[in-house]
């Protein structure tokens, strides 16, 4: 397998106008028409059209670029296309795969990521927008010589708007089942040629429905529309689908023995959804961000697709983004804002009822837990059972597998920081509401903290840390790599830099921990991570009414060396003059604390000055 990375790859000049970075394009023509950077995925199309099924159903994570694949099918296929929109694009140098697809065939392209209603009527009129809109887009079949009147009018009850409420399309209930069948054939009759029909995001809609309560009525509903569709319509060139999860045949595609099906543990397709390692480094090469490669692949990479290791190409893109504008940016999940993520949050939530501590922290410490994947899921039993919650974690990006399935069973792991950092910080949303429920935990280590009695904190804050996961040492920079071909990838590693990350992290487990305590102190002015002083201190705490200032550093003590590390703590308060701020606003007594850990271990010392 040839490397294609480089490792001293040079930074371009700065003075070359570059591509703009696609933040949130998503239509395949904007990428090729308006200068945007374009990873070329067109092998996909060769690879799908070598050897489709009638029915074609890709299932990824959020965010993989599946919206942007399906838009490049269109404009591949669709008769019409500016076949220039492909120039210079892998997909080009098939000459006889284009001349026999490219621009050939009529195509049905419809997303329904837009139909999230809280009501079960609002959601199907959302469809019925969708389906209203996409037939707009052939309102030449009005004056088609090849359709009768009775034909034409089907049509014009696709996109017949209600008079009494503009913008809403008013498609009755049995032309809304039956609206892409009609539409397919109305097309072919009109083209002479059958029909390609794309459906993006197809589970959105039963996501939704799941979360409000009309699920059944929309599981029939799209039911109905996939039979009538997809199902003896011969009418139907080929389809393909997207979506998250494969939601099980018995719910949805009852009956459609002509379904191929492309999950995250088939090979086929395996590195079209997702950069590749080398369509990563070249990126950062573009932009001159090649000394970003070890962190890129540290917090954005490590999603496996059977022989594909893939990076999340949201997060790459925005991250890329972000340090143009400015190069100390911190990684930060960008993938975490744009969902709820609930998953994980009800996952954590089994924590002691078929989830166990020893599981999660073997997960955030990099290592991997042994499960059986059940990959037809329904929506309205995911959360049912600790099995189905390890399936849909897996199937939603937020965990990956590690090494090849063998007897049914997937080792699962988090794939990247960005993910640890979801886990932790859900972690710690949940230990606070346990301490909330314990409300003599607050009193108790306030009380030690203000009084000046380390030996208490250290007792209180030990019970505290009993209530949750323990953090352990094997949180991993980068795994190596064996290629197919036994080759090695290098490894995301500088040195002590690495290392560094891994103690960070531990250290704002901790550090959030702390927090999450001191959280339900509200007459207390607490205060994290601010420059003080030659420095960013981890906490200061203010007690205005007692004159009471307080400054907490937290370390990770590597190796059990807890003695040590609360030394190093109290050494760089009293260097970086940490208590600076808390002088200037008259703290008569300031506190000092080091505060070292060690999995569900720690140490307190404490330095008191007086003014």
């Amino acid at each position: 397998m040839e490397d294609k990375r480089s490792a001293s790859a040079s930074c371009r000049p700065q003075d070359v106008q570059k591509k703009r970075l696609p933040i949130g394009v998503e239509d395949f023509a904007d990428f090729r028409k308006m200068n945007y950077y374009y990873v070329d995925k067109t092998g996909f199309i060769k690879e799908l059209l070598d050897n489709p099924g009638k029915v074609n159903l890709f299932t990824r994570p959020r965010r993989f670029g599946k919206s942007l694949n399906m838009s490049m099918l269109k404009y591949f296929l669709e008769t019409g296309t500016d076949r220039s929109l492909f120039d210079g694009l892998a997909i080009a140098r098939e000459t006889a795969l284009c001349e026999a697809y490219m621009g050939q065939f009529p195509v049905i392209s419809v997303s329904l990521k837009t139909a999230h209603a809280d009501g079960f009527e609002e959601a199907k009129n959302q469809l019925c927008s969708i389906i209203g809109e996409e037939a707009l887009r052939f309102y030449f079949l009005t004056e088609s010589e090849n359709l009768n009147e009775n034909e034409k009018e089907l049509y014009r009850q696709l996109i017949r708007v209600d008079t009494g409420n503009q913008g809403i399309y008013s498609i009755s209930d049995a032309a809304l089942t039956g609206s892409l069948r009609t539409l397919s054939m109305l097309l072919q009759k009109h083209y002479g040629r059958n029909v390609i029909i794309l459906i993006d995001e197809y589970d959105v809609p039963l996501a939704k429905a799941n979360e409000r309560g009309y699920y059944d009525k929309m599981v029939g509903l799209i039911r109905n529309m996939f039979d009538s569709a997809l199902k003896t319509n011969g009418n139907l060139q080929m389809a393909v689908l997207t979506g998250c999860l494969r939601v099980s045949k018995e719910s949805i595609f009852t009956g459609l023995n002509n379904l191929k099906m492309y999950t995250l543990l088939d090979a086929e397709c395996d590195d079209y959804f997702g950069f590749t390692d080398a369509e990563v480094c070249q990126m950062l090469d573009y932009y001159g961000l090649s000394e970003y490669y070890d962190i890129t692949k540290e917090w954005y990479d490590g999603y496996r697709i059977v022989n594909a290791y893939v990076y999340n190409p949201w997060d790459v893109i925005n991250w890329c983004n972000q340090l143009q504008t400015n190069p100390s940016q911190r990684p930060k999940s960008y993938w975490k804002n744009s969902s709820s993520n609930e998953e994980v949050r009800r996952f954590l939530r089994r924590m002691g009822n078929g989830v166990t501590k020893t599981q999660i922290e073997r997960l955030i410490a990099g290592e991997t837990v042994q499960k059986k994947i059940e990959e037809q899921l329904t929506y309205n039993t995911m959360y049912d059972t600790v099995e189905n919650m390890w399936s849909l974690l897996y199937a939603t990006g937020y965990l990956t597998q590690g090494a090849l399935p063998a007897d049914n069973l997937v080792q699962l792991k988090i794939p990247n920081n960005e993910v640890r950092e979801i886990f932790s910080d859900l972690v710690l949303e949940l230990f606070s509401e346990k301490v909330a429920e314990d409300g003599t935990l607050v009193t108790e280590f306030c009380s030690a903290l203000k009084s000046g009695d380390p030996a208490d904190v250290e007792r209180v804050f030990t019970k505290c840390m009993g209530k949750t996961i323990s953090i352990r040492d094997t949180v991993p920079s980068c795994a190596k790599r064996i290629g197919m071909d036994g080759t090695t990838c290098r490894r995301a590693e500088r040195g002590g830099a690495t290392r560094a990350v891994k103690k960070e992290f531990k250290e704002n487990f901790y550090h959030g921990m702390i927090l999450g305590i001191l959280f339900y102190k509200g007459d207390w002015g607490v205060v994290s991570n601010r420059e003080a002083g030659d420095g960013y201190f981890d906490i200061a705490i203010e007690i205005e009414d007692e004159g009471i200032g307080i400054i907490i550093e937290m370390k990770y003590a590597e190796g059990g060396d807890l003695a040590g590390a609360c030394q190093e703590a109290l050494s760089q308060i009293n260097e970086n003059n940490y208590t600076a701020e808390l002088k200037e606003d008259d703290m008569g007594t300031i506190l000092k604390y080091g505060i070292a850990c060690y999995k569900k271990q720690c140490r307190v010392v404490l330095e008191r000055e007086m003014q």
